[in-house]
């Protein structure tokens, strides 16, 4: 965890909120309200959470976005899901929120079925997306905004998986003794820190919603 300290912790630039996926976490930057627990802290609040959410991801992330919906929404179940809750761009035909999400009459059986589908393949296709969607949904109903952990985290990440990837295309451009462990190694390291940040985000996004309502159980309570 100490190279995290190689990075800022200050709030991000203008250049780094510029883009479809800048726009997204750029919109929180200013908020002034926090988590009730730093994403580094997020493992001690919930242990049981993060670790069940690095050794099962997509079922964690499953169960995430519904508590995510019926926690903005009591009640709602999954009539309110699109496909990355809408907040990141697309590609091509496939754009969130345009994918049929509203085709089926709802709540029939066939529409849940649907939904549920839909967000197995979010969960296991765009595995950070899924991830970031629920974790934006509470930050934009409490008006949360990013902390210095939140900043450092999301650099580290970021610079690894680059990394990662430039590695992975010099592989294939460059042949020289070595090579394959080398980029071996960097993959591994891009996809531990992944896994650890997303389960860090997982638990931290399910630690809030269960203190939001432990401080108003009435209204969760009489939604439902």
């Amino acid at each position: 965890m100490s190279c995290l300290f190689c990075f800022s912790g200050d709030k991000l630039s203008p250049d780094e909120r510029k883009g479809k996926y800048g726009d997204v976490w750029g919109q929180y930057a200013d908020n002034d309200n926090q988590f009730k627990v730093k994403l580094c802290g997020a493992p001690c609040a919930e242990p049981c959470c993060w670790m069940g959410s690095m050794i099962c991801y997509p079922c964690a992330q499953y169960k995430l976005r519904y508590m995510a919906l019926n926690h903005v929404s009591p009640g709602s179940g999954w009539s309110n899901y699109t496909c990355c809750q809408s907040m990141f761009g697309g590609c091509c035909c496939i754009q969130p929120g345009n994918l049929g999400e509203d085709s089926c009459p709802q709540p029939t059986h066939n529409f849940v079925l649907f939904i549920q589908c839909c967000m197995c393949c979010e969960a296991i296709c765009c595995p950070g997306m899924a991830v970031s969607a629920s974790q934006g949904m509470i930050m934009q109903h409490y008006n949360l905004g990013l902390d210095e952990d939140d900043v450092r985290l999301i650099r580290c990440n970021n610079c690894l998986q680059f990394l990662a990837v430039c590695a992975t295309c010099l592989n294939i451009c460059i042949d020289f003794e070595g090579d394959d462990a080398i980029v071996q190694c960097i993959n591994l390291v891009a996809d531990i820190t992944f896994c650890c940040v997303s389960g860090c985000m997982t638990a931290r996004t399910y630690h809030e919603m269960k203190e939001r309502e432990k401080e108003a159980p009435e209204r969760f309570q009489m939604e439902r």
